[in-house]
Parts: structure tokens; C-alpha cells; sequence
């Protein structure tokens, strides 16, 4: 895990970021959202292929929705930390023949440029793992929280009714652009602090209210 600091308040500094915690909240928070909102209305405008597609896959193409989705897209990007290479213990295998190399090509993959994540959703360990995994591939994270409901909100984003976590993929849109402007302006979560900081909701009978 990259080293951390900490700044006169106590509050946790990444090394390599050198940008202190903060959770988008009330006013902040509405304007992030609007300002997504219509970075996306603009980028749909701008691309051609949008008016075929049908809405859904438009969004699947620019986002990663959900947890699940996040977290396999993470875990397809390579981690920063490098590996020292081992000397190869055999020869070489003999290339593949044209014809056989090209069924075995993989389409491309487009990584996350930020992930946005709802840090006071519930059960809180459903994105629990999120922070580590984001930051050891140098993914920066951007917190909301707004009284439980920013699950909602941040749903309202995709057209879904509820999303916990939604990463940006990076294709170089009016949606990277703003991120972008975003992450220049320190303001964004790169802890964990605030995702552990919100109590999980229990029922009368101790069970996890989802």
C-alpha cells in the first residue's frame, strides 16, 4: 500500500497525491451532479453513433455501472506497483500462425479515469474494497454523500434508480473533460475515511438493512 501522511489536523494525505479527504455533500454535490448531467447530454449530442444506440448501451459504453462492473474493470486495468521480471526458466513458444493469433485477440479494453462512489450506502461493505483497489491502480475516487440517498442520486446519472459506485471510463468526451477539470481542483476523495466514517443501518432484530 502507497505510504500515507498526515497534515496538522490529523487527516490522512496521500503520498503521491499530496490531496487531503473530502466527501462532495449539499451544495457542492449538487452542482458536481448537474455539472455531470450535462456534461453527458453534451457528449450524447456530440457523438453520432448515440442516436443508433439505444440509451442503455450508450451508458454501459461511457460507464461502468454498479460495483461489480467497477470492480472487473479495475481488476483488468495492470496495478502501478511494478514487478521485477523473473528470468525465463523456458524457450520461447514458437509464435502463432496469423489465422490462429487473430481468434485469440482480445478487443481492447478502456480503463477508469475516476470512479464515483456513494459513501454512505448500505450495507457499507458492499464497496468496502473499493479504495484499496482503485488506489493500487492509481484510479482516483470521488465520494458522495447526501443523508443515504446518494445511492439514488448517483443512479440518476445512468437512468437506474440506484447506483452505489459508477466508474468513468476514459474515451476522451465532454464527460473526461469536466472529470478532468475535477481532479485538478484537490477536491476529490482518495481515503477511506469517509466511507468508514458512515454507521451501517441494523434493524430492530440486528440484521443489515439493505
Amino acid at each position: 500500500m502507497p505510504p500515507r501522511n498526515k497534515d496538522s489536523k490529523g487527516r490522512i494525505i496521500h503520498a503521491s497525491k499530496s490531496q487531503e479527504q473530502d466527501c462532495y455533500e449539499g451544495e457542492r454535490l449538487d452542482r458536481l451532479l448537474q455539472s455531470i448531467q450535462r456534461k453527458i447530454e453534451s457528449a450524447r449530442l456530440m457523438m453520432d453513433d448515440s442516436k443508433c444506440l439505444p440509451e442503455k448501451m450508450w451508458f454501459k459504453q461511457q460507464f461502468a455501472i454498479g460495483v461489480n462492473e467497477v470492480t472487473r474493470v479495475l481488476e483488468r486495468m495492470p496495478p502501478v506497483t511494478p514487478v521485477t521480471p523473473m528470468a525465463p526458466t523456458t524457450p520461447p513458444l514458437t509464435p502463432l500462425a496469423p489465422s490462429l493469433a487473430s481468434n485469440r485477440t482480445k478487443a481492447p479494453y478502456i480503463g477508469l479515469q475516476a470512479v464515483l462512489i456513494a459513501s454512505d450506502c448500505n450495507p457499507r461493505w458492499l464497496s468496502k474494497h473499493l479504495p484499496s483497489l482503485a488506489l493500487s491502480r492509481k484510479v482516483p475516487l470521488i465520494f458522495l454523500k447526501d443523508n443515504k440517498g446518494a445511492s439514488l442520486r448517483l443512479g440518476q446519472l445512468v437512468q437506474l434508480k440506484t447506483a452505489i459506485a459508477i466508474g468513468v471510463k476514459a474515451k476522451g468526451n465532454a464527460i473526461n473533460q469536466l472529470i478532468e477539470e475535477i481532479l485538478r481542483g484537490n477536491t476529490i476523495q482518495l481515503g477511506i475515511e469517509c466511507l468508514n466514517s458512515t454507521p451501517m443501518l441494523t434493524t430492530a432484530h440486528g440484521q443489515v438493512q439493505r
